[in-house]
């Protein structure tokens, strides 16, 4: 995120993939806007995500983020109808494609995780596969009612270890559930979720991004660098070293482009 320069990108209707929005003093509304697709992660989606993340992290008024979704789904994964090309493909063969695709779908999680400010996701309805991926790189998660999670890779018959949900998810609730979880495919509902620390609060669906901006805002009455500062260090504890070696991310997401 830091040496490439990302680009928002539009829909056909003009709308851009992604939105951002000063709904409160320092805080940023970062919302993934493809709903006809539920949000699903195509390019242009995580590119203008890339985007938004690069805006945000660069924005010295913005203390706290927020990310969630449009429409009824907060991200249903991998766009597997109008997945589109990666960016600088053009002319490479279809193995060096496949390495690119890698790298720019599994650095995102990253890269959320790289911006200075604390990062609260909120949760809309279904979160699958890659999606599911996207709330373990943010900093708080809180989710409505509505909002399940669950694993993709499996259920294709692929590996289930995408996007580092198999770094971080065992790390947020254990290793146990977090095996059981992606080696099922099942769903998790919000309230098992909360349950087992997935999430640290539910709310009703049409107070959810309200809820989390007013969190959001009260995280603004502390110091910008105190709380990078403490978001820094709280990332170092989760081993960061072995956080950034992306190697492991490209590797887990290799199967969506076999």
């Amino acid at each position: 995120m830091k040496h490439t320069r990302h680009t928002m990108r539009t829909r056909k209707d003009g709308q851009p993939f992604v939105l951002v929005d000063s709904p409160r003093p320092h805080v940023r509304l970062i919302t993934l806007n493809n709903p006809e697709r539920m949000n699903a992660m195509s390019f242009d989606l995580v590119g203008s995500l890339y985007a938004a993340l690069q805006e945000v992290a660069n924005d010295n008024d913005c203390w706290v983020a927020v990310l969630t979704g449009t429409g009824r789904g907060f991200c249903s994964g991998m766009d597997l109808t109008d997945v589109g090309m990666p960016p600088g493909s053009d002319n490479l063969p279809i193995s060096r494609i496949a390495t690119r695709a890698m790298a720019f779908m599994s650095d995102i999680v990253p890269a959320m995780r790289a911006i200075p400010q604390p990062l609260i996701c909120a949760v809309n309805g279904a979160a699958i596969g890659g999606g599911m991926c996207l709330p373990l790189g943010a900093d708080i998660r809180i989710t409505s009612r509505s909002a399940t999670f669950r694993g993709a890779g499996i259920n294709n018959g692929l590996t289930g270890t995408e996007c580092g949900v198999s770094f971080l998810l065992p790390r947020l609730i254990g290793a146990s559930r977090a095996n059981e979880i992606i080696l099922s495919g099942r769903e998790v509902t919000a309230e098992e979720a909360q349950g087992i620390g997935l999430v640290s609060r539910v709310v009703d669906d049409e107070e959810l991004v309200s809820a989390s901006c007013a969190l959001a805002e009260q995280m603004c009455g502390y110091s910008p660098h105190g709380l990078a500062m403490t978001k820094e260090v709280l990332w170092a504890n989760l081993e960061k070293a072995a956080f950034k070696r992306r190697s492991i991310w490209r590797t887990a997401t290799s199967c969506w482009f076999a």
